[in-house]
């Protein structure tokens, strides 16, 4: 074996000092000097082409007059490596149609013709290429790469921001739920934050992530992701308190609704929002704009009634515009936290489950508390126009139906 190291090291110290052709004149003399296996050595420690190191060794077995001579410089002081004009010409300029036939097929409905072949395929750079092909040119998918880059092209996944950059009041409600967030913290209030996590599958399924385990020994779980009926599959709901760094999670069983949302909720409050916050008044949620705790959604506002009816709070919510719930504080400091704690681990039951859950520790001091909760959440409950009329609503003057406050009814106070 060759020392690649040492030959890299040497390589780096005179790279500064060689022009192109004393850099494959050394690169040869090294590979000669090696042997066998010289040239990969060499081609591994210097980055050269192999091909490049051959021609070298060409140069050098040529005679002395033939391999040194140069051309003479204009000026007729340094000779250079190449003739003015020398080398091989790009391919663009070889073949002036290349990059608007690329660019045809990257975006073929600005640019070209909507019934591309490529129009609903995915346009690797090896597809185009061979696409490209077809077409008669002659091009290889390293040169679509770099072709693509330099028309400032880069790979791109999908970004939201059709209902959530776009709007123009967007910027305005974060900065409208940060300033309400603080007002009930300043004034000792609970702020929290609620979402449902992603559900997941019960049972010896296949978890993200890896777990130190003896070698050539992984756990063996099922190679399909097909639901087992008889274990079912857990729905966590999480409300984190903004303040105290502490969470709560209610692992579910049955639907993700928005009773079985406010009643994680009051389990919170019973639990650890009551000790946390013995003289509270008014209460605040943060959530996203869809899903269980949706801002359109009759059922989530009359369950938040009754919350407020049984705990005497003043509820204030405020919702994150649509596509921007990866803002919710929830989700990066609660629940990618019990992802971390569970990776590469199976779920096998939830028992399991609700243990990892409330066993999620951070650095920074997060609590967590979990509990199973295996009532029935009946989907397609329908609020009737009197069940709503009851609700003591108050939307805010900005956005209203992004941030309300319901009052309880014993309370018939309005609270600025």
């Amino acid at each position: 074996m060759h020392d690649v190291a040492a030959i890299r090291s040497k390589f780096e110290v005179l790279r500064p000092f060689l022009d192109e052709r004393r850099r494959r004149l050394w690169a040869a003399a090294e590979a000669l000097v090696l042997g066998r296996g010289g040239i990969t050595a060499v081609a591994t420690a210097t980055g050269l082409q192999r091909n490049t190191i051959r021609v070298g060794m060409r140069e050098l077995d040529a005679s002395p007059t033939t391999s040194t001579e140069g051309l003479a410089s204009p000026t007729g002081g340094v000779q250079r490596v190449r003739a003015p004009g020398a080398g091989r010409k790009p391919l663009t300029v070889q073949d002036p149609d290349l990059l608007s036939d690329l660019e045809a097929l990257v975006e073929p409905v600005t640019r070209g013709d909507p019934m591309s072949p490529l129009r609903w395929t995915c346009k690797s750079t090896r597809q185009l290429a061979a696409e490209l092909v077809r077409q008669g040119h002659q091009v290889s998918y390293k040169t679509v790469a770099e072709l693509l880059h330099a028309l400032d092209y880069s790979l791109q996944s999908t970004r939201k921001t059709k209902e959530g950059t776009d709007h123009p009041d967007r910027d305005a409600q974060f900065a409208y739920i940060n300033d309400q967030t603080r007002a009930f913290q300043q004034r000792g209030q609970p702020a929290i934050s609620v979402d449902a996590k992603k559900k997941e599958l019960v049972g010896d399924f296949k978890n993200g992530g890896r777990e130190w385990q003896p070698v050539g020994h992984p756990e063996a779980v099922r190679v399909h992701d097909f639901l087992d009926r008889q274990l079912g599959k857990a729905i966590p709901y999480g409300v984190y308190d903004l303040t105290a760094n502490q969470g709560w999670v209610s692992v579910g069983i049955d639907h993700d609704t928005a009773a079985f949302a406010v009643a994680t909720v009051q389990r919170w409050w019973e639990q650890m929002g009551r000790a946390t916050y013995p003289t509270a008044t008014e209460l605040l949620l943060t959530a996203d704009s869809g899903g269980s705790n949706s801002s359109h959604i009759r059922l989530w506002k009359t369950e938040l009634q009754r919350l407020a009816d049984a705990t005497g709070l003043r509820i204030g919510v405020c919702h994150f515009p649509p596509g921007t719930s990866k803002w919710n504080a929830i989700e990066h400091r609660l629940f990618c936290h019990i992802t971390q704690n569970w990776r590469g681990r199976p779920l096998v039951s939830l028992e399991v489950i609700v243990n990892l859950i409330g066993h999620t520790t951070t650095r920074a001091g997060l609590k967590v508390q979990a509990e199973l909760d295996p009532a029935s959440y009946p989907t397609g409950v329908k609020v009737s126009d009197a069940e709503f009329a009851a609700v003591q609503l108050e939307p805010a003057a900005f956005h209203g139906d992004w941030n309300y406050v319901i009052t309880p009814h014993q309370n018939d106070q309005v609270i600025s």
